[in-house]
């Protein structure tokens, strides 16, 4: 049972944040461990606004660096509920490298954070139905189940054999 249903819209979260030396490698480009905790920090954010509690990140999908970010750049991520379960939400985040001076964008990077809302007293709560409005936030919302499944699957707290939406994309016939 839900409490109350939010668009996803209330959910967005945009973070910037320059790339200082403090935060690169001997070659200049900003280290992966400081940037998924800036990740972290956006999705948490976004997962806060749509529950209205204090949340933990309780699971983390692939990341893959697929550009580097270098000294100097601009980051921004972006970060929104995709699906709101009843104490858990997923979040969708999206990295954009950019260089102010040459007026280049990149995207860097997209993942999905899982996070579970607690109460005063460190208990899971229950959270707000997600609404998605857009053609996007529709898609994402639809697939989010999948991607869950397979998050469970994975982490040893469902069996394959009892994941439904994943058998309805691979088994089509069943």
């Amino acid at each position: 049972m839900h409490i109350t249903s939010k668009p996803a819209s209330e959910s967005h979260t945009i973070m910037n944040e320059l790339v200082l030396p403090n935060d690169t490698n001997p070659l200049h480009n900003l280290m992966g461990g400081r940037l998924l905790h800036l990740m972290d920090i956006a999705a948490a954010i976004s997962a806060q606004k749509h529950s209205n509690h204090i949340v933990v990140t309780a699971s983390v999908d692939n990341v893959s660096f697929k550009h580097a970010v270098k000294l100097g750049d601009v980051i921004t991520i972006t970060a929104k509920v995709t699906r709101a379960f009843h104490t858990s939400m997923e979040v969708k985040i999206e990295v954009w490298s950019e260089n102010i001076p040459s007026g280049s964008k990149i995207k860097s990077n997209e993942a999905y954070y899982t996070f579970v809302a607690l109460d005063d007293e460190g208990k899971p709560a229950l959270v707000p139905e997600l609404i998605p409005e857009t053609e996007e936030e529709k898609h994402l919302y639809d697939s989010a189940w999948s991607r869950r499944e397979q998050r469970l699957i994975l982490a040893g707290k469902m069996k394959p054999e009892d994941a439904t939406h994943l058998k309805a994309i691979f088994f089509p016939e069943l």
